[in-house]
């Protein structure tokens, strides 16, 4: 029989699992055909292991091809990913880095805790690295656990600047395990990175290839009749907004790694049957949230974001960008595959733990597409209590007046000079004898909100913690969420607020631009916060898509919605339609930087500067 291939078919099959040994190519021509490169990259060595106090970083051009396309690469010692730092907690480092490249570059070393100076990040704590440079970062290592490194200029990060940072505890303490895998997860795309956003900034849903279909559509008047199909159609028509609108990237555009390999390529970690394994998961993606897995094995999650957790079991998680999460693992078969799909369900990076190599075990397909709810847009009342209202009446509404509210008398306010306001007096419900008890739940929305820069406002967002997000609601599996979380030794300041900062995360997908309450870097102030003071956060979603928002130089303590401390954060993920809080003690004085960890919606202007002093 003869079997007819759709080229299109195997180009994206292609694009999506990549070459068997797609990679690095250690200096061979990039003009070389695909077949040799591959072969060469077979046998390429495993990410490299630096230890001690002493390191010396050389970042450069490298021939890469992980999907039959040879392409420029950007590199830490010839290595993607970067060499993993093993450092002990207590010790001072030294990394000298030395700039090989033509343009500018930096090391933003994330989630450590050290002097501004030392952060990394060009134009806020220093003037970034020049061609030919080196510049010298030096800093005591005031804690353990697993966390990454990165540029933190231009796309240098998703053109393959990033690595692993592995942080012994001084007393030796912690979850241990005779076996111990760094996952480092990332994606790649062989078109140029400013190309894809100029794509975006033109056509804010190009890359999205789960758009509904006469299919969809057809499907929907079977479950549901013409006339509730065809308002469904409507409303989302009407709002100019897609249901599928999970990430700005897919694999139309991406290739999704881990440890630098295809799913193709298959990266392999070995065990020993019986033995515990920690696996130290880090997304080190420019655009890309994943959903964790191993078929048939059960994940104690014991760390998040370098900080020890009380163990919790699940068997799925998912985490963005700059988000890491260890898990133990006990195996006892020959192979499990290590799955990690990305959210809009279009790839995924996949991974072996193997008894010996070329072991495998079934890969499992992608789960289905899962359209966006109208909570997710909207938030809800009481969580829940938007199930009687009438949605087929909302699509005709302005997005200002979806919940009711007169915006027009909000124009006057200067969100700025609310942050320190007595919320006690705007009837929040908190108690009289604390007004910053609890976190505050009514929005206060900026008059620079109001503007061709945002495309919608939510003004009852939900404050629940224990949602695992769209596509992993009722699956079937246990899948960790943020109320699941609680860092071990409760918050590093007993303290309570002083005062209350709230910050809108906006955004307009037609416009494709992003930014704190309607401002894109650049046109806003920095945040102030007063040397040593303890201040509640409060982060306002008013998009359809959830932001991995990570602060710099403070820890973020995440918190209930009743004002009980949760977990010790450095990267933070905000649902659509989501008001999360949490206190920061201002406790590193110097400039810091503050933004989605979503590399385009970043570089899209959701940054900000924070100043304390």
């Amino acid at each position: 029989m003869t079997h007819i291939v759709n080229p299109a078919a195997l180009h994206r099959r292609r694009f999506v699992q990549g070459l068997a040994a797609g990679g690095v190519l250690a200096g061979l021509s990039p003009l070389m055909r695909p077949a040799q490169a591959a072969g060469y990259a077979a046998a390429r060595p495993p990410v490299p292991v630096l230890s001690g106090t002493e390191f010396s970083l050389e970042v450069a051009e490298l021939p890469v091809n992980f999907t039959g396309s040879p392409r420029m690469a950007t590199a830490i010692n010839g290595s993607i990913p970067a060499p993993t730092l093993r450092w002990r907690e207590g010790d001072e480092v030294t990394i000298r880095v030395t700039n090989r490249l033509r343009e500018a570059t930096s090391i933003h070393w994330h989630g450590i805790i050290l002097p501004f100076q030392m952060d990394g990040v060009p134009g806020i704590s220093f003037a970034g690295i020049s061609p030919g440079e080196t510049f010298t970062y030096r800093f005591k290592v005031e804690q353990s656990g697993t966390y990454w490194y990165h540029s933190h200029s231009g796309m240098q990060e998703q053109t393959g600047m990033y690595g692993a940072i592995v942080i012994d505890p001084r007393d030796g303490g912690g979850a241990r395990a005779p076996r111990d895998h760094v996952v480092l997860l990332s994606d790649w795309t062989d078109d140029d990175p400013m190309r894809v956003f100029h794509k975006l900034k033109a056509q804010g849903d190009y890359y999205n290839i789960n758009e509904p279909t006469a299919m969809d559509f057809f499907r929907d008047v079977s479950a549901s009749g013409l006339a509730a199909a065809l308002d469904k159609r409507r409303m989302w028509n009407q709002m100019r907004m897609s249901p599928t609108d999970l990430g700005d990237l897919s694999a139309r555009a991406l290739t999704y790694l881990m440890n630098g390999t295809t799913p193709a390529g298959n990266w392999t970690g070995l065990f020993k049957p019986g033995e515990r394994v920690r696996l130290r998961f880090i997304n080190g993606a420019a655009n890309t949230f994943y959903d964790v897995r191993i078929p048939g094995l059960k994940l104690t999650v014991v760390q998040t974001d370098g900080v020890d957790v009380e163990p919790v079991t699940v068997d799925e998680f998912r985490f963005g960008p700059g988000e890491t999460c260890d898990v133990i693992v006990q195996p006892r078969d020959e192979a499990y595959t290590v799955f990690a799909q990305s959210m809009e369900r279009t790839g995924y990076a996949r991974g072996t733990l193997a008894v010996r190599a070329g072991v495998q075990a079934p890969v499992p397909k992608p789960d289905p597409v899962v359209w966006l709810t109208m909570a997710d847009m909207m938030g809800a009342m009481d969580h829940g209590g938007m199930a009687g209202m009438d949605h087929g009446r909302m699509p005709g509404m302005g997005h200002g007046q979806m919940q009711g509210m007169n915006h027009g008398q909000m124009h006057g306010m200067n969100h700025e000079q609310m942050q320190g306001m007595d919320h006690s007096a705007m009837g929040h419900g908190a108690p009289a004898a604390n007004p910053l008890a609890r976190p505050s739940t009514t929005a206060r929305h900026a008059r620079t909100e109001y503007g061709p820069s945002v495309d919608m406002r939510v003004d009852m967002a939900r404050t629940n913690l224990d949602d695992p997000g769209i596509g992993l609601r009722d699956n079937g599996r246990r899948v960790l969420t943020l109320a699941d979380l609680h860092t071990v030794g409760g918050p590093l300041d007993p303290r309570g607020a002083e005062r209350e900062i709230e910050l809108h995360l906006t955004g307009n997908m037609e416009r494709y631009t992003w930014s704190f309450d309607g401002l894109a870097f650049g046109s806003s102030t920095p945040v102030s916060l007063n040397y040593g003071e303890r201040v509640r956060i409060i982060l306002h979603n008013d998009t359809m898509m959830t932001h991995p928002m990570h602060l710099h130089g403070v820890w973020s303590e995440l918190e209930t919605p009743d004002g009980r401390f949760q977990a010790r954060r450095h990267t933070i993920p905000i649902q659509p339609a989501q008001r999360v809080s949490f206190l920061v003690t201002a406790d590193a004085m110097g400039r810091w930087a503050w933004h989605c960890h979503l590399l385009l919606h970043m570089d899209a202007g959701m940054f900000r500067e924070v100043v304390i002093a």
